[in-house]
């Protein structure tokens, strides 16, 4: 009886220690996992167009403190999220915060948004 149990126990433990390494080989196999988007902040200059000369096709854009677009950096001008013309940055006429700026094409209307590219 005793050799019974014994071998029982035996049998016992050998299948209970075949059933977990079998897990633990599932366990290791890495499972995919969806890409998290990336996020990165946007640091271009944002000017706004305080004045605007049709004659003369230019522009002044004033830009917030510390702030400047390169000299001559074509620009893009957006009304209401789109984009309706480029201008290009005159590098003698830059004082403070404010550049003025030729229109190369499209209209600008004062209060559009100028970026660089």
């Amino acid at each position: 009886m005793r050799k019974f149990i014994g071998i029982l126990s035996c049998a016992i433990l050998l299948a209970g220690c075949a059933s977990n390494k079998s897990a633990t080989a599932k366990q290791g196999q890495p499972k995919p996992v969806p890409g998290k988007p990336v996020v990165t902040p946007d640091f271009r200059p944002v000017g706004k167009v305080a004045r605007v000369n049709t004659e003369g096709r230019f522009v002044v854009i004033t830009f917030p403190p510390g702030q400047m677009p390169k000299t001559e950096a074509p620009l893009n001008v957006y009304h209401n999220g789109l984009k309706v013309a480029e201008v290009n940055v005159d590098p003698r006429w830059q004082n403070d915060n404010n550049v003025v700026a030729d229109i190369l094409t499209g209209e600008v209307q004062v209060g559009d948004e100028a970026r660089q590219n």
